[in-house]
């Protein structure tokens, strides 16, 4: 598999949109696609839905690769409340409780910061995709889907994150698809 090229954008309004030609979640897995539609679902005619209103029953296959990332008022600005068995595999370690600056899997923490930054403020989903390091010895690419959640419908107090896995290749190791 080659390296896809990063992009970094805002998820449409309604799914049929998102998954249009040229929309921002026409190439991604149908994991993505299908998380994206169940969030849109359960947000009806509200901006976006509350944590309640996700049931991990209804998730049950994407739970391995899932994350709640809470939204606090202090310096830590973001914390890993629910990180996923799998995604805890890939990171060598479970960030659950600490900081998104201390926990983050990507190539540095601002980066993860910024894009849950874009997701508060403009209170819509986010999609990155692309190619990254990690760590020194490991390049992944990944289509991470950023979901804000809210209890009044218009402060995000959540964001629900799902990272599918297209590709890692990590030294001493052959690459592998997750």
């Amino acid at each position: 598999m080659q390296p896809i090229q990063q992009s970094v954008r805002l998820v449409a309004e309604a799914p049929g949109i998102a998954r249009a030609p040229g929309g921002p979640l026409a190439d991604c897995h149908e994991t993505v696609t299908e998380l994206f539609a169940y969030w849109h679902l359960k947000r009806g005619s509200r901006a976006m839905p509350a944590r309640a209103d996700i049931d991990p029953v209804d998730l049950k296959r994407l739970l391995p690769l899932l994350c709640l990332i809470d939204v606090v008022p202090d310096a830590r600005r973001y914390v890993y409340r629910l990180v996923g068995t799998r995604d805890v595999e890939l990171r060598g370690f479970d960030p659950t409780g600490k900081s998104v600056a201390e926990g983050s899997y990507a190539e540095s923490p601002g980066e993860t910061e910024r894009y849950l930054d874009q997701v508060v403020a403009a209170q819509q989903p986010l999609i990155y995709r692309g190619t990254y390091r990690p760590f020194d010895t490991r390049i992944e690419t990944d289509e991470v889907l950023f979901l804000p959640l809210s209890v009044d419908g218009i402060s995000v107090e959540m964001v629900l994150l799902y990272s599918h896995t297209l590709w890692i290749k990590d030294d001493g190791h052959a690459a592998i698809r997750a």
